[in-house]
């Protein structure tokens, strides 16, 4: 593999580790748990793996263990630092026992399903060290749901004689993780299943997990191509650029570019759906900033917009969620093929009110809607280009108040959307750490003789030294939602909360930034240098650990 002059400097880095796995680890049970919703149907679904005790790491315990083989799957989409989590475990895993044998499982789930594997030996985690990407062994998005699957995954795991399978991946992946371990605990395979908390949308925590790993690295990667925009935007003074983030589910990374770079708007889903928004109160919200700064000579600006702004209209979120519904009816799937049927049969079925949305949306709006479905058979939200939709109906808007004499500036856009320009980034310090200590209490969980855990490492506004590392049963996480018109157990994602720190910090410099040229320009990730400037984690995370 050739490599650039920064991973090869980056190679030769030490992760560092929290004081509790720098030795011999003891494991100290705590509180027992409950779902975080839904209790007695989660229990009813899960009971060889649910209400099991919090898990804490401590200074102490065996250094001698048995030989132990392990497999470990990179499931969804990629986030920087899953190579850390790989060679952490792989060198916790030959620290335990040098005969313990680490097997990767190639593309994703369906390496498993599908007996694809090569085992990982030291020259190839050396390769990876301290890198971005999943390209190691490759990322899918398989879904484990199915007994077929998890019966035909045993095959191999008896001929490798694997212990425990380690899944890295976000809310979906680690829900079928779950599912995965209290099907095996259920028929006493003895097979062991451990998750590990990935996703830059930053939308899988709680109270024991601080952060998905990869949301440090992206939000900063993104900041700096923010930053740089600002820059230009204020250098050349004649373009406002409407910007969209990573996050459909949640605004966690649209809210922590906007306090990394002050833009003159940014919109939080989260906050929209509260304030029950139309599309057009979100256009005159944006346009109330453009004729302001217009006003002072200023016919420029920014503009952040997350990923699934148009999810979260109500009005339209109405709509998506019985297109959702509708979609997932068998008689749809027989009208694929026409395209213009597949509209009509939608039409006869949605309620008056979504109908009337679904007829004032733009025509290829409405047609993204219809037709493009992620794995889940859901509406496909992150096609819908809402940064070129919403700079459109802002550049109408300004046209019809220079008519009426209420605007004599002159207004241009551009547009961006930043997402895989972040997810396999190198990992910032901050993740290069914790994924490589998430690795290392993924390990001691198997040691440990644990199923259906997740990993997690909290403490990590803190110098390294003093992260606490452990695992969270994942059924503590769930909840039962509906998906494809049925009821299901899945891990409940984590919202922006309007009430949090985060937030409130951001509301309270908003109304100033959008009519002041307030840019921040962040620069690239800094790896070598002062603490203060290499390992800080996001402001989003320090506010929240404050208050």
């Amino acid at each position: 593999m050739e490599k650039s002059a920064l991973q090869l400097a980056r190679a030769s880095y030490q992760p560092k580790l929290p004081k509790a796995l720098q030795g011999a680890v003891k494991v100290e049970e705590g509180a027992l748990t409950q779902s975080a919703g839904n209790q007695e149907d989660i229990k009813a679904l899960f009971p060889n793996t649910y209400g099991m005790p919090l898990i804490r790491f401590v200074e102490g315990g065996e250094e001698v263990h048995a030989r132990m083989n392990v497999g470990v799957i990179l499931s969804g989409g990629q986030a920087p630092g899953g190579h850390n989590v790989i060679t952490g475990l792989f060198d916790m895993l030959k620290k335990m026992n040098p005969e313990n044998r680490l097997y990767g499982f190639l593309m994703g789930p369906s390496g498993l399903v599908n007996h694809e594997y090569i085992e990982l030996t030291a020259d190839i985690i050396d390769d990876y060290r301290n890198t971005g990407g999943f390209d190691m062994i490759g990322s899918g998005r398989t879904k484990l749901e199915e007994v077929d699957q998890f019966e035909k995954g045993l095959e191999i795991i008896r001929e490798l004689d694997i212990k425990a399978i380690v899944i890295i991946g976000g809310d979906d992946s680690n829900t079928n993780a779950c599912v995965l371990a209290e099907y095996y605990a259920a028929k006493n395979y003895g097979v062991q299943v451990i998750g590990c908390p990935k996703t830059i949308d930053g939308d899988l925590k709680n109270d024991q997990i601080e952060a998905s790993f990869g949301f440090d690295t992206a939000c900063k990667v993104y900041s700096e191509l923010i930053g740089n925009i600002e820059r230009d935007c204020n250098s050349a003074r004649k373009y406002w650029h409407f910007i969209k983030v990573m996050g459909r589910s949640a605004s966690h990374i649209a809210l922590e570019v906007a306090l990394q770079t002050q833009p003159n708007v940014c919109l939080i889903s989260e906050e929209v759906e509260q304030k029950d928004m139309s599309l057009n109160d979100v256009v005159d919200y944006i346009v109330d900033s453009v004729l302001r700064r217009a006003a002072d000579g200023n016919n420029f600006g920014t503009v952040i917009i997350p990923e699934g702004l148009i999810e979260f209209i109500p009005h339209i979120k109405r709509l998506i969620a019985q297109l959702n519904e509708i979609l997932a009816m068998p008689e749809s799937y027989n009208l694929t093929v026409s395209r213009n049927d597949l509209i009509d049969f939608i039409k006869s079925q949605l309620t008056d009110e979504n109908l009337l949305v679904f007829n004032a949306l733009p025509m290829n709006v409405a047609r993204q809607l219809a037709f493009d479905r992620d794995p889940h058979g859901n509406v496909q939200v992150s096609q819908i280009e809402t940064e070129k939709l919403l700079a459109t109906m802002v550049a109408q808007r300004v046209e019809k108040f220079k008519r009426w004499g209420r605007y004599s500036g002159k207004f241009s856009s551009q547009t961006h959307f930043f997402g895989y320009e972040g997810r396999c980034a190198a990992p910032s310090n901050y993740d290069a750490d914790y994924c490589y200590s998430l690795g290392l209490s993924a390990a001691h969980l198997i040691a440990a003789g644990k199923t259906g855990y997740m990993a997690i490492v909290k403490n990590t506004t803190k110098p390294v030294e003093e992260w606490e590392a452990g695992g969270v049963p994942i059924t503590m996480m769930m909840n039962m939602e509906r998906r494809k018109g049925k009821m299901k157990p899945v891990i409940r994602k984590a919202l922006v909360d309007l009430n949090g720190k985060p937030f409130k910090t951001f509301a309270a410099h908003r109304d100033r930034w959008a009519y002041d040229t307030a840019y921040v320009y962040p620069g690239p990730i800094q790896y070598w240098g002062p603490r203060e400037v290499c390992d800080r984690p996001t402001m989003t995370l320090k506010l929240e650990q404050e208050q």
